[in-house]
């Protein structure tokens, strides 16, 4: 399906696309694989360490129409991994959010159905469902601008569809770095609330929920992964012992815009959900403006089901969060001493 094709990955700087590359630039695989984003030093980098003519790079903005049109055209895919995702910075500026999430988004996807782009995949976040930060929001209506677009899509030209999923474990602003630098440093590892729980995934589970969306998606479709999920607290533990350390774990209370835990699923969509094994498939809400479907017929099914969140899905231990961890690159490298072990900047 991929060869003779050309790919385009916004953001494509950031983990997700230095993942995607180190899954596909050796292989054949993609004729052309399109790196688009606005941070020409990390460009310049990635550049360096691919050293691989099939992957082009493109300076620009998503929030920029113009830019976006060029890198786009003659594209037979893409993954639009484009985002501000960090909580406190958009809940300080949410209307930065607005137009790289939302608007840019609704550039991309205006773009793709302008030059016929076959399949475009778009990455959304568990904190869009029952968002309560403004990240989450602006990645919410994201996936409604998504499932809005692909209603009037001819399928013969253009798919969109997108993923859901949660923090990838290791990405730059994750606690996981934090906890290792603070172990090596000898500081306390800082956790906001013991009992609070996040799903945990690998970058290369994201990249390959994202060709799951991609091979099986129809109109509008939300794809997720079955994630476990673990406690703060015992994430701090596992680190602890992997690095054979006895730093204190000091509890700083919740932070601005953070959850308990995080949903992936609302009620609301699991009434939906196609279970696919591993995968949930939330179809498209294809009901037109008849009013009465919104407002008069109801669902009757709904308050039998419950969400699928991080506090409900299969709960790690210490040594199940220890077996997991060790897939990730860098506690290889310094619990094993690996090298040529790849690096995902974010």
């Amino acid at each position: 399906m991929f060869k003779s094709k050309t790919l385009l990955i916004t953001g494509g700087t950031g983990s997700f696309g230095n993942a995607v590359l180190n899954r596909f630039v050796d292989s054949d695989e993609f004729s052309e694989i399109r790196i688009f984003s606005r941070d020409e030093k990390k460009q310049d980098d990635l550049r360096k360490k691919v050293n691989n003519p099939k992957v082009k790079f493109y300076i620009g903005d998503v929030r920029d129409i113009g830019s976006v049109n060029q890198v786009v055209k003659g594209v037979d895919y893409i993954f639009h991994a484009a985002a501000l995702k960090q909580v406190p910075s958009c809940e300080f500026f949410p209307l930065e959010a607005v137009k790289t999430n939302i608007l840019g988004t609704d550039n991309v996807l205006t773009a793709a159905e302008r030059y016929e782009v076959g399949r475009v995949v778009v990455l959304s976040t568990d904190k869009a469902a029952y968002p309560i930060n403004a990240m989450g929001m602006s990645k919410a209506l994201m996936e409604k601008v998504m499932v809005a677009k692909s209603r009037n899509l001819d399928d013969a030209k253009s798919i969109f569809c997108g993923t859901r999923y949660g923090n990838v474990m290791a990405s730059r602003g994750s606690v996981i770095p934090l906890f290792i630098e603070q172990i090596k440093s000898g500081k306390p590892l800082t956790i906001t609330d013991p009992n609070m729980t996040r799903f945990m995934m690998t970058l290369e589970d994201a990249v390959d929920l994202v060709l799951f969306a991609f091979n099986n998606g129809s109109q509008g479709d939300l794809f997720v992964q079955k994630s476990p999920a673990a406690t703060i607290e015992v994430l701090a533990t596992a680190l602890l012992e992997m690095y054979n350390a006895s730093n204190e774990i000091r509890v700083i209370g919740t932070r601005h815009g953070e959850k308990l835990y995080e949903t992936l699923v609302n009620r609301e969509d699991m009434v939906k959900a196609e279970d696919m094994g591993d995968y949930y498939r939330i179809p498209a809400d294809t009901r037109d403006l008849n009013y009465a479907q919104y407002f008069s017929e109801g669902e009757p099914n709904l308050a039998k089901v419950e969400e699928y969140h991080s506090h409900n899905t299969h709960r790690l231990d210490v040594e199940g969060t220890k077996k997991l961890l060790m897939k990730l690159p860098i506690i290889r490298r310094d619990i094993l001493g690996e090298t040529n072990l790849p690096q995902y900047p974010d």
